[in-house]
């Protein structure tokens, strides 16, 4: 089975399929529509082969379909048909458990993203579970709000590290993971990094995106290898 990765980001979009060494990387913004992804990335991909589509996606995903709009792209990929559009069979989730699932090395994970917002998965003996730790209470706002894009503007990088470090801090005595991975844009930042936390890669979204089609790409070669048997 051969796999189209599409990860979705507020400024690129990014795209690899099986068999090919190097990532194509597209503008989105915030005039982006998803006809316009679709088309963009149709065009970069048009000598690719590939049997099924992973799409990260830079918002809320829930049973395989976006629940709100994306931030930093324009309107209408709520209820958006991507199967149609692309012509394969397509699975969404978001963005920062994308890069999660790249990420997974066993035991309970804790993921963190820091880019434009706060993205968050948590993956338990191989069960993703998306969440929105983002927009729990914190200080005089939410977590997002002193640990995002603009919080690192506003309050500069040294309070900014502070204020991560104690969202971490936080969420890793709330959930009491075995390992931490801090991902994102902005991860470079934090430098050191917080205890008992390692840093992410972008790439690993990629290695998600491959990982979402494991369970059918084994079914696919049982069947495969069945059929040459039988013939």
């Amino acid at each position: 089975m051969r796999v189209l990765v599409v990860d979705v980001g507020g400024t690129h979009v990014k795209v690899r399929a099986t068999g090919q060494r190097k990532s194509q990387k597209l503008r989105s913004g915030r005039a982006m529509t998803p006809d316009q992804m679709v088309s963009d990335v149709r065009q970069v991909t048009r000598r690719w082969k590939y049997d099924v589509v992973s799409i990260g996606y830079p918002g809320p995903v829930r049973h395989g379909m976006p629940t709100a709009e994306p931030y930093n792209l324009a309107p209408g990929w709520m209820g958006y048909d991507f199967e149609a559009a692309f012509g394969r069979p397509v699975k969404i989730i978001n963005d920062a458990a994308m890069q999660a699932m790249g990420s997974y090395k066993g035991g309970k994970m804790l993921f963190l993203g820091f880019g434009t917002g706060l993205g968050s998965a948590f993956i338990v003996d191989g069960i993703l579970a998306a969440t929105e730790l983002a927009h729990l209470p914190y200080k005089k706002g939410t977590f997002e709000d002193y640990v995002g894009r603009q919080a690192l503007k506003k309050s500069g990088l040294k309070k900014w590290r502070a204020d991560v470090e104690d969202v971490v801090a936080r969420l890793i005595g709330a959930l009491q993971p075995d390992d931490v991975v801090l991902g994102g844009g902005n991860a470079k930042y934090l430098k050191p990094v917080p205890a008992g936390c390692r840093l992410g890669d972008n790439t690993n979204a990629i290695l998600g995106g491959f990982r979402l089609w494991e369970k059918e790409a084994q079914t696919w070669q049982s069947v495969s290898t069945h059929a040459l048997k039988a013939a």
